[in-house]
C-alpha cells in the first residue's frame, strides 16, 4: 500500500528560530529525516513521500524555512511543502505568496489559528488573503481547536474556490469523551462543504494519555469517517510534534489497524490518493 504522510514537520534549530520550542526542551534540537530514520529503525511500513507543514519558525524566516526544506527534500522525499503566510494582511500578502510560489514544491499555506481569538479568520482582511491564496491554486491548512471549527466552515463558505484541509481532526478535546458529540456536530457541518478535507493526525496529543490504544482513537476516527468519507480523509503523522504522546510507527500502525475493514480503494484514498489530489502532488511511480 502506497503511503503519503500528509503532515510532517522537520526543523533545524541551528538555522532558524522556533520560539515555541524553547518551552519543549525534548524537541528543541534539530529534527530531520536522519532522526526520523533512527526512530523508525524497526518500522516495517514504507512511507513513499511526505508533505512538510510549516513548523512555526519566526514569521520573518518563513521563506528561509521553505528554502531549507527544499534543499533537503530528497532525503524524505518531501513531495509538497505547506509554508507560512500572514493571510490576515489581506491584499498585502500577495507579495509573500508570490515569493512562495517560486518554489515548485510549495502546495499550500498554513497560518496557525489555534491561538487566535474566535472569528480571526472571518475578518475581511483574512478572507481577502484567502482569496489571494485560492487564486494561486494553493491549499489552506486550517489548524484550529474544536471551538474554532465553525470559523473554518465560515471560511469555506466565504471562499468556496479555496481548498481547505482541517488539520488534526479539528483538535477535539479527546481527553473528555463527553466532548465527542459537540465536536462531531461541528465536523459534520464542515464536511457539508465540498472544498474541505480532513487530516487523520494529531489525535494522540489531544488524548493526553500515553496509554491510548485502538479503543481510544476509534470513536473519533469513526466520526470523521462518517462525516467526510474515506475519500476526504488523509493520513498525517504530525511527527515530531506528537512525539511526547506517540512514536511515528505507533500512530501509523494504529491508523492502519483502524482502517482494516475499509475497502482497498478507501484505504488507498486515506493513505495516499486524497493527499495527492488535494495538494496536486506529482504522481508516484
Amino acid at each position: 500500500m502506497r503511503i503519503i504522510d500528509a503532515h510532517l514537520h522537520i526543523w533545524d534549530t541551528d538555522r532558524l528560530d522556533y520560539v515555541w520550542l524553547h518551552d519543549v526542551p525534548s524537541l528543541d534540537r534539530p529534527m530531520g529525516f536522519g532522526e526520523l530514520r533512527s526512530e523508525r529503525a524497526s518500522g516495517t511500513a514504507h512511507v513513499d513521500g511526505f508533505v512538510f507543514v510549516q513548523a512555526d519558525c519566526r514569521p520573518d524566516q518563513a521563506i528561509d524555512e521553505v528554502d531549507w526544506v527544499a534543499s533537503v527534500a530528497a532525503d524524505g522525499p518531501v513531495v509538497g511543502i505547506v509554508g507560512f503566510a500572514p493571510l490576515e494582511h489581506g491584499d498585502a500578502v500577495s507579495v509573500h505568496l508570490d515569493a512562495l510560489v517560486q518554489h515548485e514544491l510549495v502546495v499550500g499555506v498554513r497560518r496557525l489559528l489555534q491561538s487566535e481569538p474566535a472569528g480571526f479568520s472571518r475578518s475581511d482582511a483574512f478572507v481577502t488573503g484567502a482569496r489571494a491564496l485560492a487564486s494561486r491554486s494553493l491549499v489552506f491548512d486550517a489548524c484550529v481547536t474544536a471551538g474554532q471549527i465553525d470559523d473554518v466552515t465560515a471560511l469555506a463558505d466565504a471562499v468556496p474556490e479555496l481548498r481547505i484541509v482541517l488539520d488534526h481532526l479539528g483538535k477535539p478535546d479527546a481527553a473528555r469523551t463527553a466532548s465527542l458529540e459537540a465536536w462531531q456536530r461541528s465536523i459534520a457541518q464542515l464536511a457539508l462543504r465540498p472544498n474541505v478535507v480532513c487530516k487523520v493526525s494529531g489525535l494522540p496529543t489531544q488524548l493526553g494519555d500515553l496509554h491510548w490504544d485502538g479503543g481510544s482513537i476509534r470513536p473519533w476516527l469513526d466520526a470523521a469517517l462518517e462525516s467526510f468519507g474515506a475519500d476526504r480523509l488523509l493520513f498525517g503523522s504530525d511527527w515530531p510534534a506528537s512525539s511526547g504522546h506517540t512514536s511515528y510507527d505507533r500512530w501509523l500502525d494504529a491508523v492502519v489497524e483502524w482502517s482494516a475493514p475499509l475497502s482497498p480503494d478507501e484505504r488507498s484514498a486515506l493513505f495516499a490518493d486524497t493527499a495527492t489530489r488535494t495538494y496536486s502532488l506529482p504522481p508516484q511511480g
